[in-house]
Formats: C-alpha cells, structure tokens, sequence
C-alpha cells in the first residue's frame, strides 16, 4: 500500500504549531531512549569490570583470563562491539575507579564510554573526574573537546581573574560573573611568536572565533571587532565586544601585549560608559570589562580595580611559545593507560581451569 500524495493546499488553521510541538516531542523522545540506552551500556561496562576485579581477587585468576574472557565474550555476541581485551582492561580500569555502583546513575553514567575513558586516562581523582564530567554534560563537550579542556586545565583557571566583581555586580549575579572569567587565557591556537602585538592578536582570535569562545566559555556571544563608537564627534574602537547571555550583559575586552598597568583602566573604563549609554537597553545588566594583558602584578591589579565603579577584571593570556610547563598535561593518554593496562597479560597466570 502506498501513501497517498501530500496536498499542496494550505494546512489547516493550528496544524504548523502542532507538528513543530509533535517534532520536539519526537525528538525529546529519541535524546531520552539514546541516553537510556548509554546509561545502561555504561552500567554494564562498569558491572564486566568490577566481576573482573572482584574474581581475580577471589581467585587469584592472572590477567590472562581477560584475553580468554575477550575470546568467549565475541564468539558469544558476534554482533556486539566492545568486546576486545584492551576494552574489557578499560572496564576494569573503570571499575576500580567508580567502586560504587551508584555513581554510574550520576554524570558519568551519562557520557559515551569514549569519554568516560578520556576522564579516566587523562585525570587522577574523582572529584575531578565528576566536575569535568558535569560540565561535559551542560556544555555539550565533544570527546575531542573534553579531552582539549582537561589538558588546558579550563576548571581550574576559572574564577581566578582578578576582579571587583564581589563589590560591583550584587547578587546572585556575583558568582556567576566570577565564574565567567579565567585566569589565564590560553591562545595556544592563534601559533603567533611571544612579541605578537595587539592587532595581531586580535585578528588572530577573531579568525578562530569558534576556538576563542570555547575559551572564553559558556555564555559568550561575539557581538564584533573594532567596534565602532562615537562620543562628541570623536571616534573611539572597542577591541572586541561580547554579550554575555546568562549574565545579560555586553562584555567589552581590550587586548594590551604588555604587562598590566593601572592606567590600562581608564580606557576600558571609558568604552564601558560609553557602551551603557549608547548600545545596552533598559533589559541588560551593567557592562562588564575585562583586560587581558601578557603579565600583571596581581596586587597592583587588586589596588587598581579597588575605586573602580564598573566591574571589571584583569587576566593574562598566554600564547603557544610562551605556554608555561605546569600547564602542559603530565597524565598519560589512552594510548598510554592501554600499553599499561595491557603489560598485566606479562603477569604469571594463575587461573583456575
């Protein structure tokens, strides 16, 4: 039986709005079975593991039975992948970092396996491991882009930018705002010597837009470079200009290739005045202002923003060449746990047939 062929007469009054109602319904439907689906796979992973575990402290059985153990487990599920020896050392692995059964229903039960053996490869605790997983969850982190971000070490410079925000934005926005900033700025991408200037720079991030505002984070709409404004019939040209959605305000950044000075406020402190009264409306919050330069002396920072009215915020950006070591990642890859993991197949085997 066929379908009969669709009319081309106008739908009825109402049916638009249903069926884009009845298209989030599906599609809300198709997220909640394909994550139902990975929670449980997670699970059993984490359940192979810990029977691994548990029976080779039992039984004393050698890592040789999880090659036997690969073998049976393919020639029983053909079909199924997941199966293969290095996976299965994944799963212990796994295991024995989550002991309890509980925390594969929290955030870790809701990422893909891959990126649950990034977490585990590339992080040595679990507080850590939860945290990172949280913001994979909220952001929408690809496992490429979770790994990127575990090595740049994203949550633990965020909220270290020097700021007055504690006394400038009133809560709850407080927080949030604090969080929004980081401390250092990694443009590792921009591949510019360490004598980079500030257009260069600037050009620089706006071509890798997309990698600056997954550095930047969550919330950050760019609005434009060298922004136009017009004071008295003077020219004036904000850097670059950002709205921030969560915190409902623009965010104004100007880039200085030297280390911070005092007087550096003065003009972001201008450009913040001059947006509030010209390009924010009467729904938008007060602009925020945030100077990235290539140093600063944070007490003179903290002195600086201390008679400042506008909240603003001082950080450094850091560039490849000058990317410090203890910001470079000393973990070891996949790649590197598998080569571990599988030199336990070297142990003398005890399993008992």
């Amino acid at each position: 039986m066929t379908d009969r062929p669709v009319s081309l007469t106008p739908p009825p009054s109402g049916y638009t709005d249903w069926l884009a109602e009845l298209k989030m319904r599906i599609h809300s439907a198709q997220q909640r079975a394909a994550l139902a689906v990975n929670r449980e796979l997670v699970l059993l992973y984490w359940q192979i593991g810990r029977d691994i575990l548990e029976r080779q402290g039992r039984e004393g059985w050698g890592a040789k039975v999880i090659e036997r153990l690969a073998h049976d487990l393919r020639t029983a599920f053909p079909d199924m992948k997941g199966f293969s020896r290095a996976n299965l050392m994944y799963m212990r692995a796994f295991a024995e970092a989550w002991p309890e059964q509980a925390i594969v229903q929290q955030p870790v039960g809701q990422l893909p396996w891959g990126h649950n053996l990034v977490l585990l490869s590339k992080l040595k605790n679990a507080e850590q491991r939860l945290a990172y997983a949280q913001r994979a969850i909220e952001h929408g982190w690809s496992r490429s882009i979770l790994e990127m971000q575990i090595e740049t070490r994203f949550l633990e410079r965020e909220g270290k930018a020097v700021t007055n925000f504690v006394q400038r934005i009133p809560p709850p926005g407080t927080d949030l705002a604090r969080q929004s900033l980081k401390d250092p700025y990694l443009f590792d991408f921009l591949r510019l010597g360490k004598d980079a200037d500030e257009r260069e720079i600037e050009s620089g991030l706006v071509q890798h837009i997309t990698r600056f505002l997954l550095e930047l984070g969550a919330g950050f709409a760019f609005v434009g470079r060298q922004v136009h404004l017009e004071v008295g019939g003077d020219d004036f040209f904000i850097d670059l200009l950002f709205y921030h959605l969560k915190l409902r305000s623009y965010v104004v950044i100007e880039l200085k290739a030297d280390k911070f000075k005092p007087e550096h406020l003065g003009q972001l402190s201008f450009y913040l005045t001059v947006v509030d009264a010209q390009v924010k409306n009467e729904h938008d919050n007060p602009t925020i202002g945030l100077l990235l330069c290539k140093s600063k002396n944070k007490v003179v920072a903290e002195y600086a923003l201390r008679e400042k009215n506008q909240p603003m915020g001082i950080a450094e950006y850091k560039l490849l060449e000058s990317l410090p070591a203890e910001l470079q990642t000393g973990l070891p890859s996949i790649e590197q746990i598998e080569r571990e993991l599988g030199a336990l197949s070297d142990e003398p085997d005890t399993e008992n047939d």
